[in-house]
């Protein structure tokens, strides 16, 4: 078995997370992704699938960088307490949130198909689901935060040009905004939601 095949095979099956830390943000993607698709296919219960990909989450998303950018500006304002607080909160919320949406699908093929450096601390990776008879080819852009680039991280996604992170940070701002900027209405929002 040549060298190129043995590096393939730990692509595909990825069984110690460690090796997806040292790759470049598209095989990175490509990595996580399988990981996802293989989780998504074993035949297990759909508590077991959520399980595992929460898993697969905490270790690919910069959860706690999303979060704060979905925040906005209040994030400032906040106190040690809230901002701990509000952190808990988002993790619990965005885990049960991406885990629950991506264990209906069954195997999602996405290939990824090209990279574009932004800067040293980001890298847009290009993707695209694969179409079946049951769903259309859909275009996926992940951001990835490279600053270090022993440990790349997701920090959004872009489907079809609507960004998750955006369009969750409008989300809390208009539940903020109907609160007066009280942030225990988003603590709340966040509580119900994670029950």
């Amino acid at each position: 078995m040549n060298l190129k095949r043995i590096f393939i095979i730990l692509l595909l099956f990825n069984f110690n997370s460690a090796h997806v830390y040292s790759m470049a943000p598209d095989v990175f993607i490509q990595s996580t992704v399988n990981r996802a698709s293989q989780t998504l296919s074993e035949n297990i219960s759909k508590d077991e699938k959520i399980y595992q990909l929460k898993i697969i989450a905490k270790e690919t998303v910069d959860i706690k960088g999303v979060g704060f950018y979905s925040l906005g500006s209040i994030r400032n304002k906040l106190n040690e307490a809230d901002k701990k607080k509000y952190s808990e909160l988002f993790e619990l919320y965005f885990l049960k949130s991406f885990s629950s949406r991506l264990s209906e699908y069954t195997n999602p093929k996405i290939e990824v198909q090209g990279k574009k450096r932004l800067n040293e601390n980001y890298t847009i990776v290009n993707s695209k689901l694969i179409a079946t008879s049951d769903r259309p080819e859909v275009k996926i852009d992940w951001r990835v935060y490279t600053k270090n680039s022993n440990n790349p991280l997701i920090r959004d996604l872009i489907i079809e040009g609507l960004s998750l992170a955006r369009t969750q940070k409008e989300e809390f701002a208009s539940i903020l905004n109907s609160n007066n900027n009280d942030i225990n209405a988003l603590f709340k929002a966040l509580e119900d939601f994670s029950k």
